[in-house]
């Protein structure tokens, strides 16, 4: 099933199949998107967007369906809701007419501005001073020699402000009114996410990745992706500690704290969002959905690491001026997109994973 379908179509399957598995009840104990159906008699609109986002898409249900395709029912809930989901991801969105921007020509898109973006770059900084670009600089600052630290932190600063504003806005729209936050839901969500307890499928043995068989190769690609995320921005936050309240600037040494860490959240950052689009390709073509974000957002995440560690390793070179721009480059589309990726499932999976914690 792809995202082709229009979303008030995927809504009135999606409500034709929640009746039948509210009758039969067969998959209830499996996961949260079952305890919280069986509390509805009827669906709407936002609550079938907000049970989209609490799926974690194991597959479980449909490998233990009588219903599921050819019966004549043919029940498809994962395909169902991984449909809608990116579809949701652009009707919360902030603002509207840039989510449409990036449906199906995600991957493209992103690839295309990042290309521009750094070359962009290199140009500004050959009619800046040629020198600068092409020369090697060594020793603490030097890659402030090629571009001023108060342009990149103009650059940076303003593309993640960006980013946490049409976040924060996009996730505002997804809330449903009335009181939501609890601290019971908050910790119960923080413990869900902390584990990825729910990508333990039905069971607790982990996803259908390709067929019955159960597997934890998706919930241990998440968990390096998403650890890798947290350790990088850790390195962004130390640096920044570094070059503002201790005075030393980048590039810092290889034992230093930012560029460990940096180091250990890139290998994750490389190894997650690779071994997830690998298990993405052979998934079980009945469960999944296309979207074009989905890819883009893992290919960006593996370009940063990429580049940070080309720019790394070859610092003391010619090259670094390059690779700078280049990594710099990525680094801001991958800002000024963030609100339109697969990055909005994981705050929607919170916001629903904390009103159905809420709930119960």
């Amino acid at each position: 099933m792809t995202v082709n379908i229009p979303l008030t179509e995927l809504h009135e399957e999606s409500r034709r199949v929640f009746e039948i598995c509210n009758a039969c009840r067969y998959c209830e104990g499996f996961c949260a998107v079952f305890q919280e159906m069986v509390k509805h008699r009827t669906f709407s609109d936002t609550r079938l967007d907000h049970l989209s986002n609490l799926c974690h898409n194991c597959t479980a249900c449909y490998h233990a369906c009588q219903y599921k395709p050819p019966h004549e029912f043919a029940i498809n809930l994962p395909a169902t809701l991984a449909a809608i989901r990116p579809l949701t991801w652009q009707a919360y969105a902030w603002p509207r007419r840039f989510a449409a921007l990036l449906d199906q020509r995600g991957l493209w898109v992103t690839l295309v501005l990042a290309t521009l973006l750094s070359l962009f770059l290199m140009l500004s900084f050959v009619l800046l001073d040629d020198s600068a670009l092409s020369h090697s600089h060594l020793g603490e600052g030097a890659f402030y020699k090629v571009i001023a630290h108060s342009t990149i932190v103009v650059l940076a600063g303003g593309s993640l402000l960006w980013a946490l504003l049409a976040i924060l806005r996009s996730a505002k729209n997804f809330i449903p009114a009335g009181p939501f936050f609890s601290a019971s839901a908050l910790r119960a969500t923080i413990a869900d996410i902390s584990v990825l307890r729910h990508l333990g499928g039905g069971h607790g043995e982990g996803c259908n990745d390709q067929d019955e068989q159960f597997s934890n190769a998706r919930r241990g690609f998440h968990h390096a992706a998403m650890y890798g995320f947290a350790l990088c921005f850790a390195a962004t936050c130390t640096a920044t500690f570094y070059e503002l309240i201790l005075g030393r600037m980048s590039p810092f040494p290889y034992d230093s704290l930012p560029v460990l860490l940096g180091i250990t959240g890139g290998v994750g950052l490389i190894v997650g969002p690779a071994g997830l689009c690998y298990l993405h390709l052979r998934a079980y073509p009945e469960t999944k959905s296309v979207f074009g974000m989905d890819i883009a957002f893992s290919v960006l995440l593996m370009l940063i690491s990429l580049s940070g560690f080309a720019l790394m390793l070859f610092r003391e070179t010619q090259a670094m001026g390059w690779l700078l721009a280049i990594h710099l480059g990525i680094v801001l589309v991958f800002f000024i997109t963030l609100p339109y990726t697969k990055m909005m499932h994981a705050i929607y999976r919170t916001l629903a994973l904390i009103d159905f914690h809420r709930t119960n």
